[in-house]
């Protein structure tokens, strides 16, 4: 039996060797990650990516779903395990094998012995290849991670200026129903992909192969989280929110296909999902851009000067406010009317998630280094001269 358990183990521990040894290298080398996401990353998106893609529903999400029910079942079987055990005990049984609760639990209990840590190496081999790495690879742009008092005031005063001039012009051009709300009737998923691909000239790694965007089926409880979408490592898919605001699901789309193209921190998938949209031929995804990018934009500008200087510059019109809404009122009380958690407690959750994540991966911003998309954006735009013909 001992020397059967050995042979079963010594596979787990030489992959999950493999895999310490695997992560070790990437966040010594930025080169090793680089190479790593440009050659071989690519490979993995375009196999893993197609199977995953063959099926309209988010596989990620079913496997989450999984899991919280694997886990589920191991803490009451543990605990319905130790009451049996403690029962036994007591009633004068050697063992667990003489009762027949006991040989059930028993074949159980080996089955989960084995099924587990497969399981764990699984994960730690998908996380690896497809999520932790990522964040070892050199850094796109300058100001990756300026804060307000980094900015040069007249730079980010033009950059404010425009965007806002940007969204009030959009606005008035993009379709709205008779509820004011923005239509689409295009193939909103395709068109992203489309977008992204139009950046690969620039950018080579954002060339190849795309996945289809997905919508979540519990985007309520992703409304709850506040959250627009997810790239899901363990599915190679990039998932939208399909109940926020339309608004945001151009922008979203772009965000998380940059994810899966080997781009993981928040902000440069920001800038690419930015620039995917405002580059496009398709008038509500460059809307969607400027939008996705406003409050990031418009919070630093405010920081940096006061209430009383804000307020002298372009105001953001009440129908980019009305566009800009991520959940409107009467969403939000269908949301709540199905919550079987209270919103505050699923966010606070959520964003402790969100920010323990980004930090153990090397991110010592956490999720405020979503807004570091500002820098590069200030940078793309005056590198390429656009401020200083509107200023």
């Amino acid at each position: 039996m001992k020397k059967g358990k050995t042979a079963y183990s010594l596979p787990i521990l030489i992959i999950i060797g493999l895999c310490i040894i695997f992560n070790v290298a990437a966040w010594k080398s930025a080169v090793f990650s680089d190479f790593y996401v440009t050659n071989i990353f690519p490979v993995i998106t375009g196999l893993y990516g197609r199977v995953t893609n063959l099926v309209s529903f988010s596989v990620g999400e079913v496997l989450l779903v999984a899991v919280v029910l694997y886990i589920a079942f191991l803490l009451v079987f543990v605990l319905v395990h130790t009451i049996i055990l403690t029962v036994a005990r007591f009633s004068g049984e050697n063992s667990r094998k003489d009762t027949l609760a006991g040989r059930i639990l028993n074949k159980i209990s080996d089955i989960l012995y084995r099924v587990t840590p497969v399981l764990l190496t699984i994960t730690i081999v998908i996380m690896s290849l497809n999520c932790f790495v990522l964040y070892h690879c050199s850094r796109i742009g300058i100001r990756v991670q300026a804060s307000e008092d980094d900015y040069n005031i007249v730079e980010l005063t033009q950059l404010r200026d425009y965007v806002v001039r940007k969204c009030n012009e959009l606005s008035k051009k993009v379709p709205h129903d008779e509820n004011g709300n923005v239509l689409y009737e295009g193939n909103m998923a395709e068109t992203a992909k489309e977008a992204m691909l139009g950046l690969s000239g620039e950018y080579p790694r954002l060339g190849g192969y795309y996945v289809t965007p997905k919508a979540l089926y519990f985007s309520d409880f992703m409304c709850q989280q506040y959250m627009q979408g997810y790239y899901f490592p363990f599915s190679m898919e990039a998932n939208y929110n399909d109940t926020m605001n339309m608004m945001h699901k151009p922008f979203t789309m772009c965000h998380e296909l940059a994810h899966t193209h080997g781009y993981i921190y928040e902000d440069e998938a920001n800038f690419f999902g930015f620039l995917a949209c405002i580059n496009s031929d398709d008038i509500v995804f460059q809307y969607s851009g400027y939008l996705g990018v406003l409050n990031y934009i418009n919070n630093d500008f405010y920081d940096a000067v006061g209430e009383k200087e804000y307020k002298k510059h372009v105001k953001i019109s009440d129908r980019v406010k009305y566009d800009n809404q991520f959940l409107s009122p009467e969403g939000w009380q269908e949301v709540e009317k199905k919550a079987v958690i209270k919103t505050e407690t699923v966010k606070k959750a959520a964003d402790t998630f969100v920010d323990t994540n980004l930090k153990v991966n090397g991110v010592s911003a956490g999720k405020a280094s979503y807004r570091y998309v500002v820098g590069l954006i200030m940078d793309y735009y005056y590198n390429n001269s656009v401020l200083a013909r509107v200023s």
